[in-house]
């Protein structure tokens, strides 16, 4: 399941953000230090170090948790990573797929946050390769798409301006996207009737089925 979420961060969250890389920009280094080789061999772009990386990090990932949708979405154990990247002219990531394990720790959803407005920067897009064709993601500032990390992916190369963006990765309670798809489809359908005042005792029912559900397939 690819999902795009909007406003994950506010217009001046965002700014905070930017301003902050801005004022420090000896905090990026070369961001093949944190690829795997199969990824190194691809990668060209710049990922922020230091105390303003830990702190913009900090604060998305604060504000996914309150993110009702995301919560839903992903039902996240841990944030297993997360980055900050820049891309300059000529910088790309050519296609990839994302380490199973991150510090020993089990991948299964990746994430981009755009720190950008799509018109600042030429290129810069997120292709997810699918059985269906390339999904081509690139999203106004604050926005987010959430996606497998089975899927392979790239970066296309950015031809003007900089892409800057908060990438990570999620473990979910959920191992299976087929049963977290299930289970966002459910809790979407229990929202729409608990609005539209339906009986209580009908809800009870789908209630234990959402609960029931989570406790068979949950690795907790």
């Amino acid at each position: 399941m690819l999902m795009q979420l909007s406003n994950v961060l506010s217009p001046d969250q965002v700014k905070a953000i930017t301003g902050a890389l801005a004022a420090d920009p000896d905090s990026f280094v070369d961001g093949r230090k944190t690829a795997g080789w199969q990824a190194r061999e691809v990668k060209n772009n710049l990922q922020a170090r230091g105390k303003t990386a830990e702190s913009i990090k900090n604060l998305v990932q604060e504000s996914l948790l309150q993110n009702a949708v995301f919560k839903a979405a992903a039902m996240p154990k841990t944030f297993v990573k997360l980055l900050v990247s820049r891309y300059l002219p000529g910088m790309e990531y050519g296609t990839h797929v994302d380490d199973a394990l991150m510090g020993g720790v089990r991948t299964d959803l990746s994430f981009t946050l755009f720190l950008g407005e799509p018109e600042t920067y030429g290129g810069g897009a997120l292709l997810i390769e699918g059985n269906d064709g390339d999904t081509e993601v690139k999203l106004p500032a604050g926005s987010l798409v959430l996606y497998p990390t089975t899927a392979l992916h790239r970066v296309t190369p950015v031809t003007r301006g900089e892409r800057l963006a908060v990438v990570g990765w999620v473990r979910s309670y959920m191992r299976a996207h087929e049963d977290r798809e299930i289970l966002f489809d459910l809790e979407n359908a229990i929202a729409a009737l608990r609005a539209a005042g339906t009986d209580r005792h009908v809800m009870n029912r789908l209630l234990k089925v959402k609960a029931n559900l989570i406790r068979k397939w949950a690795e907790d």
